[in-house]
């Protein structure tokens, strides 16, 4: 498994949401360049950006930042208001490596059909998921379909990248919502689908914990308030996913 540091950019500025709340925002750092440094230096191989004003607007508004971080030479996954082709286009020509899509897999299922067959794997799908439905529209409307069963029906139409978050944990410390992974990691499993985790990790021990469960489609973890709090580095989370070896 791999660790994913999180930067979440709204206003410029990184920040943290609580439980995807936008009124209840945590200021990191003035300039998401530095945080994406610093998570590199820390031997970070992949790191998560999220545009979160264009989750909000329904399209990308800090692509600029994003070309910036890439510039690094760090593999960078980015999610957060592409909802169209132009978008993810866009997202991809400015240096990210994947392109999330959340909203549209919901919405417009056969425009995923169309990035999977143009972009292949680079293509992820967010299964955002709160009260065991996934939510839509940068967190703010909930959809009726069930995580599992919008994997089971993206993997259909070839993708294979998925990104599971708990909303219900996201950004509280909490420790990771656990109940609803086994479930979701079958599908992945059976259609040979890799799964990231996001959401409530706040502590190395964690990290132990969904390393131990053993899931076949685990492939990685987002991280974002508790490296921002100093609580652990990013090369000793990489440690305690690969079992402290």
């Amino acid at each position: 498994m791999i660790l994913y540091p999180a930067i979440d950019i709204r206003g410029g500025r990184v920040v943290r949401l609580t439980q995807g709340d936008y009124g209840r925002e945590t200021a990191h750092d003035a300039d998401p360049l530095d945080a994406a440094r610093r998570w590199k230096e820390q031997a970070a191989r992949v790191l998560h950006v999220v545009d979160l004003d264009g989750a909000r607007s329904g399209h990308p508004e800090h692509l600029d930042r994003v070309r910036e971080i890439a510039e690094l030479g760090v593999l960078v996954q980015l999610g957060g208001g592409l909802r169209d082709a132009a978008a993810v286009e866009a997202a991809l020509a400015a240096g990210a490596d994947r392109a999330v899509v959340g909203t549209a897999a919901v919405r417009d299922p056969d425009l995923v059909s169309t990035l999977v067959g143009d972009h292949g794997d680079r293509i992820v799908v967010a299964l955002d998921a709160r009260g065991g439905r996934v939510a839509v529209g940068g967190w703010l409307e909930q959809s009726d379909a069930a995580p599992a069963e919008l994997l089971s029906a993206m993997a259909a139409r070839g993708v294979r990248r998925f990104l599971y978050t708990s909303i219900e944990v996201d950004g509280t410390l909490d420790g990771p919502a656990l109940a609803a992974l086994p479930e979701v990691d079958a599908v992945a499993s059976r259609v040979g689908a890799e799964l990231v985790y996001s959401g409530g990790i706040g502590s190395i021990d964690d990290l132990r914990r969904l390393a131990a469960l053993g899931l076949a489609s685990l492939g990685g973890v987002i991280v974002g308030r508790a490296l921002y709090e100093g609580r652990f580095t990013v090369d000793e989370g990489q440690a305690a996913l690969d079992g402290d070896r």
